[in-house]
């Protein structure tokens, strides 16, 4: 396997993240990869001071830190090939039950952090007429589950923008993926990935035991976080990878029943839908 593609990694010091950039360098790519505390990043990471590895401390918010650390990834390696959106968290609660500050904290993290990084990444990847960008959402953002609205809002708008991005770049050479996990054994369902509102109230009765649910579920995730990596080496490699991809036979499986129910939908009310046209 040919490894020298420049990646390009946020949210790396864990989880997928994590995972895929310790795979990178085992396999001998050059990685730049991102956290809030570079020095966090390196301890977890693990690589010394190799010259394949290049720790970045980033506020995914800030734009000039997003832009800084883009510039630095191609005045070190002088090109960037694969960009990888996976910086995120899980925030469960009703949207009565967050705060304004919970919603936009997690919208700028999970939403902004990503449009940032391609805004300043795509001036470089049309340059060069090449490139590739993988944007971690989550099988919630196509099929959502009880207690989890502002998180299913936000990884939806990852698979919406992932979308009409890869019209937009696609003659300029840069190819796009939305991937849609299912649950990985990962950090993703500790404290360190996942809040919940502060605010609790009594009559969410239903949405509360459902959160007790993805408590219980840590550890027995379905999903391995090595073969996602692997994953996502190989789609990195492919001549035509898919916009959209779901990982994880969870994830296949909301998936498969969530399109039943919008197909089932779409059919049932069909009459109305097309009785609002002009009558010609």
């Amino acid at each position: 396997m040919k490894t020298d593609k420049i990646w390009y990694v946020t949210g790396a010091s864990k989880g997928l993240g994590l995972t895929l950039v310790k795979k990178l360098l085992a396999t001998g790519y050059k990685v730049a990869a991102t956290s809030r505390n570079a020095a966090t990043l390196s301890e977890a990471v693990g690589a010394g001071n190799s010259e394949n590895f290049l720790p970045l401390e980033v506020d995914l918010v800030d734009e000039q830190s997003v832009a800084e650390s883009i510039r630095r990834t191609q005045e070190v390696y002088g090109k960037i090939d694969v960009i990888v959106n996976n910086a995120g968290y899980g925030i469960g609660g009703t949207i009565e039950e967050l705060s304004q500050e919970e919603i936009s904290e997690a919208f700028n993290i999970n939403v902004f952090g990503t449009i940032n990084v391609i805004k300043y990444a795509m001036p470089y990847l049309r340059a060069q007429r090449s490139g590739y960008i993988i944007n971690i959402s989550s099988i919630a953002g196509f099929a959502p589950a009880t207690g989890w609205s502002i998180y299913a809002a936000a990884k939806h708008a990852i698979i919406g923008l992932s979308e009409s991005l890869a019209d937009d770049v696609r003659q300029l050479g840069t190819k796009v993926t939305a991937i849609a996990p299912g649950a990985f054994r990962t950090q993703f369902l500790t404290k360190e990935s996942l809040v919940f509102a502060e605010n609790s109230i009594e009559d969410y009765e239903e949405v509360h035991a459902s959160h007790d649910k993805f408590h219980k579920m840590n550890g027995n995730q379905l999903g391995d976080p090595e073969k996602a990596a692997e994953v996502m080496i190989h789609l990195a490699e492919s001549d035509n990878p898919p916009v959209r991809l779901y990982l994880g036979s969870d994830a296949y499986r909301r998936a498969s029943a969530k399109l039943g129910t919008l197909t089932q939908m779409l059919e049932d009310w069909k009459d109305i839908t097309l009785s609002t046209d002009f009558q010609e």
